[in-house]
């Protein structure tokens, strides 16, 4: 498989390599080993979740306090998805900026984020089914979401009509999340991604 970084620093697009014959496809759509590589630690896994979406339908954005944050590895296994990752970081030098991947069932590309960013993405087709692994478990209380149609940050969203949750409805402005101190501080966010670096080192 092929790992490249995003211009969000902590996120990677993971492209694998597949295998078809009459029989049909193989592909490794995870590898332990060869994130770790790429971003200096393994990632912990928690959780495993599932969504099934309308077309339209918009999730996001979604994120966790940091620690211990939750990173995710996403990818699409059914019909298509636009989806996106975004610096919520306070103080980061990309703070405000997103960057979208297509996953889809054809390409089977994954996308990768560190604990701290912001994660959202919107249904191509309908009935698209997403996988999300995740470092860690689902704690009411400690995740929070940014408005996914902040013109702040003017996310290019490719449905006429977006199709929200109330709860992501309802969500803050990235100015009243970051005025009202729900953003993890980026400092905060990288001092934790090197405490896992090292430790994996020490191993």
């Amino acid at each position: 498989m092929k790992i490249r970084p995003l211009s969000i620093e902590g996120g990677w697009e993971v492209t694998p390599t597949q295998y078809g014959d009459d029989r049909g496809t193989f592909l490794e759509w995870y590898r332990f080993d060869h994130l770790a590589a790429a971003v200096g630690h393994p990632l912990d896994l928690a959780q495993a979740n599932l969504s099934v979406s309308a077309k339209g339908v918009v999730r996001g954005v979604h994120f966790a306090d940091v620690p211990p944050g939750q990173a995710k590895y996403v990818t699409c296994v059914s019909g298509a998805v636009l989806d996106v990752v975004v610096d919520i970081r306070a103080g980061s030098p990309t703070f405000g900026q997103w960057e979208a991947v297509r996953l889809d069932d054809v390409d089977r590309r994954a996308v990768y984020l560190e604990e701290g960013l912001g994660h959202a993405f919107c249904s191509l087709t309908e009935g698209a089914v997403v996988t999300y692994l995740c470092s860690s478990t689902y704690r009411p209380g400690h995740e929070h979401g940014v408005h996914p149609l902040d013109p702040e940050l003017g996310i290019a969203w490719p449905a006429e009509v977006p199709l929200l949750s109330p709860k992501d409805a309802a969500a803050p402005s990235l100015s009243e999340a970051l005025a009202a101190e729900l953003l993890p501080r980026y400092d905060t966010c990288r001092d934790y991604v090197e405490t896992m670096r090292r430790d994996d080192d020490s191993q």
